[in-house]
């Protein structure tokens, strides 16, 4: 029988209706992960703060442009963050701070450090809020997919070396 380590951290990337955002988020994330071969050490999940559209697969014009670089996201479904998430997760990335304001609203304060804005891990400086693309064209998603990246790129970089020192 053979056992697995239970990842040593936890991200979850927060939107919210968690159809187009946060799961292009979870996705990126994991494959960035996959390349300093950390993807079995940080578990990656994502959610929305007003999920209305729960159990339905990420936005087509999402799934699209993350799958012209590789990323899968058909596997994802929205779900409402829940309580259990500020207990569960390491770090609650928002991605704009609409959403930061409403994790720090609903999360005990003991948490409350966990939440922080994506946009913020930026290494070449904050690109501050990551827009939503739902209401616009697909050329709005390659722009946050751009943003995301630039984001992503930055986190990644202080969970190796956080994970270096574990």
């Amino acid at each position: 029988m053979k056992f697995f380590a239970q990842p040593s951290l936890a991200v979850l990337a927060v939107c919210t209706a968690n159809i187009c955002r946060s799961p292009m988020v979870e996705g990126i994330l994991r494959e960035e992960l996959k390349l300093i071969n950390a993807q079995r050490k940080v578990r990656v999940d994502s959610a929305g703060t007003a999920a209305s559209q729960a159990g339905h697969p990420t936005d087509g014009r999402a799934v699209q442009a993350c799958a012209r670089e590789g990323v899968d996201l058909r596997k994802c479904r929205a779900r409402q963050v829940v309580d259990d998430d500020f207990v569960q997760f390491d770090y609650l990335l928002a991605v704009d701070n609409a959403n930061r304001e409403w994790l720090l609203a609903h999360c005990p304060e003991h948490h409350a450090h966990k939440i922080s804005r994506l946009g913020d891990w930026a290494s070449s400086g904050s690109v501050g809020d990551i827009p939503d693309p739902y209401y616009g064209s697909v050329a709005g998603f390659e722009e946050t997919l751009a943003l995301l990246h630039q984001s992503i790129d930055g986190f990644v970089l202080h969970l190796a070396a956080q994970l270096e020192q574990m």
